[in-house]
């Protein structure tokens, strides 16, 4: 029988490269005392050596080498020094890419927002789409139409209230802030709304009206009655049903004061009667508006315009407001326009509650890509650093943009020395560093297709889509709606009902999508709660998407371009020109050899411009897109170019040199970056 040692000698050989001058590493003993046949008594002493260098014959490593072997060969300096090498160079290499990570994001500008990249479209829901044939449109029409906003690469919606109301100012006289009104649906239709809205990669920004509520809402109720807890939930007064505490005035005219029979007293309302205000030196007040913040956010909400935010709070001593005209007799004192309102706007406090409610809307923007935005509604009209205070300071934030409506008043004077003034209005007056924001058109204030003509419709809207900022387009601005003429007995508006000038039902008719039954707003039947425009039939999204120098396909355009191009959507802004017709600014990005010039000609006449002065600018121009179609592609020389009276220019041309480093004072960037061609990227400079 073979003995453990022969056996394993023969797993050895048949495994192993034979190598005689291997020790065993368990008895030390080499092959040859392995192999030795027992009982042989030859002395060791006889046992013959070879040569020290013959000692160890195996020239390479082997496969399945023992560690033995492996140290053997690891000390060498032909296997030393390369592992040495390897190993160093891995460790630079990986201190070189912590490194510049580091950099590039300490290098990278903060990216922007959704509320930056994308327009802002104003939904306003009785006008959208009726889905149930009533005639008013509600939130599973606008649910129908989401493609609408993909199609013109719009990714936040703004949808006017929605909430239980007895209607008396279409939703603004809130009955119940955490209900759906039965007129635009349930609850479950806007949960299903704002979801598939989320897998469509769009936002949702709600209305918010913390100024008052409906005279129906249950804390007035119990206010009137006196409740403990809710008697200071309005603002009362003592007086009589013919004796008022003091001559303000309502935004719909009229006394701001309304006897109430059941409680005795006068409420405030800065709006209609059936919209009493809320006190918001009550606590208690300030708290039930944060808890319907966080109600809606939890939902799921992206974000609220605060409406009417200047009318918050009031002044507490209840004195006159002096008299614009002081010889006027007080009787006569009848509009807001009559007064300086000193003590029912702007009053001090108000910022402290908006700081208080960005803050707590912040805590709900901690998870990536949900950033929960504010907007701020303030009409201060030539007081225009009331509205910029709305920005916040460079230490507490308030709202993301109060809402520009300085370009409302483009059509008081259609002229580009007019249009500049109003752009730089708001430039000159924004705190360093702020996001602009543009509206042309809302619920309150007439179509642009309609105060300034349509005509200038698509330079108007060449202007918004390519200035810097957050664009609103109010609905139907996309394809050039106009107002409607609404007769007396078919107004719905509680403001034209006092006075039919001041009715805003022209500029809410239904939205018109084909040229079918009801404009496509209602296809059940024909009912609709205002009129549709006669000229429905040719003005229509339908009939628009089928015609590429349409106002749709423009506005699409000029919508897309904005938000691929980086000069125009976060790069520099320059005035370059204005006179009596032509409005001219360029848009440009350091280290970009791409660069955009603008000219709008708000006039009523062609123009030859000359920009032969602007020698950043090389000598011939080609014309990228035109608000006339058949002069795109068009060449000029910088020193004629030729504009229609409502003809808007978009120009793109190469050039290493920028305008905004040699004129300073003519530029306005946001958040300044430069681009690094080479990689790609932007960064900060």
């Amino acid at each position: 029988m073979r003995s453990k040692k022969a056996t394993r000698s023969f797993e050895l050989e048949g495994e192993c490269t034979r190598n005689p001058g291997f020790q065993d590493a368990e008895g030390g003993e080499s092959e040859a005392d392995i192999n030795a046949v027992p009982g042989d008594k030859q002395d060791s002493s006889e046992v013959k050596l070879d040569p020290p260098e013959e000692e160890y014959t195996q020239i390479k490593p082997y496969a399945g080498m023992p560690k033995e072997v492996l140290l053997l060969y690891s000390s060498q300096a032909r296997y030393r020094v390369p592992r040495e090498i390897l190993f160093w160079l891995m460790v630079a290499c990986t201190l070189a890419l912590v490194a510049l990570t580091i950099t590039v994001i300490a290098m990278s500008p903060r990216c922007l927002s959704w509320w930056q990249a994308s327009p802002v479209y104003q939904v306003y829901p009785r006008s959208f789409k009726d889905s149930d044939g009533d005639g008013v449109g509600d939130l599973k029409g606008i649910l129908q139409q989401l493609d609408h906003f993909q199609y013109l690469n719009i990714k936040a919606v703004w949808i006017s209230p929605f909430y239980r109301s007895p209607m008396k100012d279409f939703g603004y006289d809130v009955e119940d802030f955490r209900a759906i009104d039965p007129l635009f649906g349930t609850m479950k239709d806007f949960e299903d709304l704002l979801a598939e809205m989320h897998n469509k990669g769009l936002k949702l920004i709600m209305d918010f009206i913390p100024n008052h509520t409906s005279d129906r809402h249950r804390w007035f109720n119990l206010s009137r009655t006196r409740d403990p807890h809710y008697a200071d939930y309005y603002i009362w007064t003592d007086c009589n049903a013919t004796s008022k505490p003091n001559n303000w005035v309502s935004v719909f005219g009229n006394s701001s004061w309304t006897y109430d029979d059941v409680r005795g007293q006068c409420y405030l309302h800065q709006f209609l009667k059936e919209q009493p205000d809320l006190n918001f030196r009550n606590p208690h007040v300030h708290r039930e508006m944060i808890d319907i913040i966080h109600f809606w956010l939890e939902k799921g909400v992206d974000g609220f315009r605060m409406d009417a935010v200047k009318h918050i709070l009031e002044a507490a001593h209840l004195r006159d407001e002096p008299q614009v005209d002081p010889n006027k007799p007080p009787e006569s004192v009848t509009t807001e326009w009559d007064l300086y309102h000193d003590y029912t706007t702007s009053q001090v406090g108000l910022h402290d509650l908006i700081r208080e409610w960005r803050a707590d809307m912040d805590t709900f923007s901690r998870e990536p890509g949900r950033y929960r935005v504010m907007v701020t509604e303030s009409y201060d009209y030539h007081e225009v650093e009331k509205t910029m205070m709305y920005y916040g300071t460079p230490l507490v934030k308030e709202s993301d943009f109060p809402f520009n409506f300085y370009l409302l008043d483009l059509p008081q004077n259609t002229s580009g020395l007019w249009a500049q003034h109003l752009v730089n209005l708001w430039m000159s007056n924004m705190p360093k560093g702020q996001w602009p924001n543009w509206v042309v058109g809302n619920h309150d204030r007439p179509r642009i297709a309609s105060s300034a003509g349509q005509r200038y419709t698509r330079v108007i809207n060449m202007l918004l889509l390519t200035l810097p900022g957050t664009p609103t387009t109010y609905y139907g601005e996309e394809i050039g709606m106009e107002n409607i003429n609404v007769t007396d007995s078919e107004n719905q508006d509680p403001a034209g009902k006092y006075n039919s000038s001041l009715s805003r039902d022209p500029e809410r008719s239904p939205m018109q999508w084909n040229d079918e039954m009801a404009a496509g707003f209602n296809d059940k039947n024909n009912i609709t709660w205002l009129p549709v425009h006669p000229d429905y039939r040719t003005v229509n999204v339908e009939v628009q998407k089928k015609d590429e120098g349409s106002v749709l396909a423009q506005y699409r355009f000029l919508n897309t371009l904005r938000q691929s191009e980086l000069p125009l959507h976060r790069g520099w802004f320059c005035y370059v020109h204005a006179d009596a017709n032509v409005f001219s600014y360029i848009r440009e990005l350091d280290g970009l050899d791409r660069a955009f010039l603008v000219v709008l000609n708000f006039g009523k006449e062609s123009v030859m411009t000359d920009l032969s002065s602007v020698h950043e600018l090389p000598g011939q121009l080609k014309v990228l897109m035109s608000t006339k179609q058949i002069n795109n592609g068009k060449v000029f020389q910088k020193s004629r170019i030729q504009t229609e009276a409502g003809e808007g220019l978009v120009i793109q041309y190469s050039t290493s040199t920028r305008f905004n480093p040699s004129h300073p004072a003519e530029c306005y960037i946001s958040e300044k970056a430069c681009y690094m061609n080479v990689m790609d990227i932007l960064y900060k400079c």
